[in-house]
């Protein structure tokens, strides 16, 4: 581990310049990755000047430095957490023995589908975010988008760093497939079905950072327990700036919905047309988009009954959430976890092997920690005195993974028919009107600290800089 010299070709902290063979083969596909950003990165931002965040290490003093840089200039020195030199697996078969620098001739298939996995939605997600510089409703907002996209940018480094250093030529393969398969793509999607979904609008978006950027995290922190070593040391540092993503979706809905209320107490209505005739965005298109990105986002966690899992938890390759402060015996070969299925028209639980359970036990603390946030939300609107109270739909609600694919159950639970479920799927979810609405208030505001009319400003600025704070530079 060494300190991080920006002047180099490929800023790192990883001792790069000692391996010129992988030094070589990143400053081959570096090229590659600058026209992937130039093409599908953030639509018109290569001359701007951004505020924004540069780790320079991982220690409290270094991973937040500030300043304005140039979308395209930004580059990223983080690939590894400094290692620890006695630590021992801590879970599955391999239970005590010493943690993996180097890949398990016999778990290299899985380690490498579980990395190529993750790199995946990393730059997926700048691709869905592309066209939302256009419309963003600040400057503050403008730069926080920003943010994100070279953020993610660096997990992607991070992610071809390994399947460089530890998968050989099929690593480099698959390092230049991640270039190439793109959100939406019909020919060529991306690997995971959120993330070739569209992000539109900044309610859209806001909601992605909320719900999807979360998954992330209880992914990354899965994985941050894995045996192989290095796996482990990268992903710990991206949950750092993980935390930053889901910040800006949490505080974008709570502003969204602060001003609704505003707007609600002062024209003293809760009529759905009058406010939107008025600007803001009404409580029930809030929730339903909620009901949307929340479901799509579960099935991210994959099957409720799954044999990979119990084989990635059982060899060691990926933990579960906090594995360690967990009160069991770390094997699970004796547990059962309880998982919903529907039987005779009704929703039911049964017992199963945990092991074959663990995507469900990550579904579960995602959902725990999801409703955390809303619950936040609403106290947004009680402090308004609106009688309104947003909802985390029921987990068997809109789902297309799993068992409960194709059941139709309602946002509160109960199950209905195919008919019904067509007849009123307008209420649960958004529609063509829904989105034609949203899109109708995308115009983008630059002026420094001035708001889009449909959402409060922010109650403190980045980094504490005053309200007046020119983020971004168009130069």
């Amino acid at each position: 581990m060494s300190g991080i010299n920006y002047s180099e070709k490929i800023p790192n902290n990883v001792n790069l310049s000692d391996d010129r063979t992988l030094q070589r083969a990143l400053e081959q596909w570096q090229p590659n990755f600058i026209n992937w950003w130039d093409d599908m990165g953030p639509d018109g931002s290569t001359n701007m000047d951004v505020y924004l965040r540069t780790a320079v290490s991982v220690d409290p003093q270094g991973w937040a430095q500030f300043g304005h840089v140039k979308m395209r200039d930004y580059r990223w020195g983080i690939f590894l957490n400094p290692g620890q030199d006695d630590r021992t697996i801590h879970f599955g078969d391999h239970k005590g023995e010493k943690v993996w620098n180097d890949v398990p001739g016999e778990y290299r298939a899985n380690l490498r589908r579980i990395i190529v996995t993750q790199g995946d939605t990393e730059p997926a997600s700048v691709e869905q975010q592309r066209h939302l510089g256009g419309t963003a409703p600040s400057l503050y907002d403008l730069r926080n988008l920003f943010q994100i996209n070279v953020e993610e940018g660096r997990h992607l480094w991070a992610m071809v760093y390994l399947l460089h250093k530890h998968f050989g030529r099929d690593g480099r393969e698959e390092a230049d497939a991640l270039l190439q398969r793109n959100s939406g793509d019909q020919d060529n999607p991306r690997i995971l079905g959120a993330f070739n979904e569209e992000t539109p609008d900044w309610l859209s978006f806001f909601m992605f950072t909320y719900f999807t950027d979360r998954d992330g995290k209880f992914q990354l922190c899965a994985l941050a327990e894995s045996s192989f070593e290095p796996l482990a040391r990268t992903t710990k540092f991206m949950l750092t700036e993980e935390a930053h993503h889901m910040f800006v979706g949490e505080s974008g809905i709570s502003r969204t919905i602060q001003r609704t209320c505003q707007v609600m107490n002062e024209l003293k209505t809760d009529d759905v047309n009058k406010l939107r005739a008025a600007g803001v965005i009404d409580l029930p298109t809030i929730q339903r988009y909620l009901n949307f990105h929340f479901s799509v986002t579960i099935d991210l966690f994959g099957a409720d009954e799954s044999s990979n899992a119990a084989t990635f938890y059982s060899t060691g390759i990926k933990g579960r959430y906090e594995e360690t402060k967990r009160d069991d015996d770390h094997v699970l070969k004796d547990r059962t976890y309880p998982v919903l299925e529907l039987k005779d028209g009704q929703l039911v639980q049964k017992e199963v092997p945990m092991l074959n359970a663990l995507n469900e036990v990550l579904r579960d603390d995602y959902i725990k920690d999801s409703v955390g946030g809303v619950e936040r939300w609403n106290k947004v609107i009680t402090k308004a005195g609106i009688d309104f109270q947003l909802r985390v739909p029921h987990k068997a609600f809109n789902r297309n993974i799993g068992a409960l694919a194709g059941a139709n159950v309602t946002p509160a639970g109960e199950v209905v028919s195919e008919a019904e479920w067509r007849l009123r799927v307008g209420e649960w979810m958004p529609g063509t009107e829904d989105r034609a609405f949203i899109a109708s208030l995308m115009h983008r505001v630059v002026e420094p600290g001035k708001y889009a009319n449909w959402i409060a400003p922010p109650a403190v600025g980045i980094n504490r800089q005053d309200a007046n704070f020119e983020y971004v530079r168009f130069n």
